[in-house]
């Protein structure tokens, strides 16, 4: 359909935000191919999320190119994501752990920064060859031309503040409903009971329903940041919450990543071979499974539930 733009329609901040999260995109990418500081790697891989989440999100209002689908942008990002987990390991083991180990801990962690060193560089040429592939190229070709000349459902029409309630709150519901919630916890006549439990324990096995509700919270995050003018404080304060969940289940899934790497390491027992620092990455894990925990009595609370449901239909 021909769409003429007016102000405030959902069209519109679709718009806003593609073209927003696209120029992102474009200032890093050149500062990423030249390799030279892995923080423009994460602001590039966080973009291209944030691009994928807004195209999801507002897919009712958009007729976009084949190239730009969810299972592409969903390449990309993991290719990126491979790179920027590296650096993370790296940055962490040396920044947070290094100076603090005893001598030789020291020297036997410089052994395996070399590994590391080599994985990084394997992960770089992927990472390359991604940015300079037909697929990448293809979808930047198409989303400029689809910025140029935007193409738009019939609802993209509407005005926004009429059409963000049955935008956002299926998204909220399937985010208040991941079964990550619920780990740890018993249920009893059809309520939850938080008991004690080996958090540690738990978190290994429950491993994958962990890291979902990570990515579901960071989905949820980014959508509701894009429509954060149309509501006030309260909204606020629920967007802050979520982001703290996003954060330290990204923080226990590193420290996961850190374990499992010192433990998969040829030749060496990281126990025996590293144990100061496989004893301090031990207790961190242990505090940040804590704090999740402390959140996840707060989202489950059943009114806070309710309060956040019945915000999202008013609008202002």
């Amino acid at each position: 359909m021909n769409y003429q733009q007016t102000k405030n329609t959902l069209g519109d901040w679709a718009y806003i935000a593609i073209a927003k999260t696209y120029k992102k995109i474009l200032k890093y990418e050149s500062k990423v191919l030249q390799d030279k500081n892995p923080k423009q790697l994460h602001h590039m891989r966080a973009a291209m999320f944030r691009l994928d989440v807004a195209l999801s999100s507002l897919a009712p209002a958009l007729n976009l190119p084949i190239s730009a689908s969810e299972k592409n942008l969903a390449t990309i990002v993991k290719v990126l994501g491979k790179l920027s987990d590296i650096d993370v390991l790296q940055d962490t083991l040396i920044t947070r752990y290094q100076i603090n180990l005893p001598k030789i801990e020291q020297r036997n962690l410089k052994v395996i920064l070399k590994h590391l060193k080599k994985e990084q560089k394997s992960a770089f040429k992927e990472v390359k060859s991604t940015l300079h592939s037909r697929k990448y190229v293809r979808l930047k070709t198409e989303l400029e031309a689809w910025l140029e000349s935007p193409e738009y459902q019939k609802i993209a029409s509407v005005k926004i503040q009429r059409t963000l309630p049955d935008l956002l709150l299926p998204q909220v519901c399937n985010f208040l409903s991941d079964p990550g919630w619920l780990v740890g916890v018993q249920m009893q006549s059809g309520d939850i009971i938080f008991e004690q439990c080996n958090l540690k324990k738990l978190a290994s096995t429950e491993r994958k329903l962990l890291y979902n509700l990570s990515k579901s919270a960071k989905k949820i995050r980014y959508t509701m940041e894009l429509f954060s003018s149309f509501y006030g404080n309260l909204y606020d304060d629920y967007l802050k919450q979520i982001t703290r969940i996003k954060n330290i289940l990204e923080e226990v899934q590193n420290i996961i990543a850190l374990i499992k790497f010192l433990d998969s390491l040829s030749n060496m027992e990281s126990k025996v071979y590293l144990p100061h620092l496989m004893e301090v990455v031990e207790k961190e894990y242990l505090l940040k499974l804590q704090e999740w925990q402390d959140l996840q009595k707060y989202f489950l609370h059943h009114r806070r539930q309710q309060e956040l449901r019945a915000m999202l239909q008013y609008p202002t």
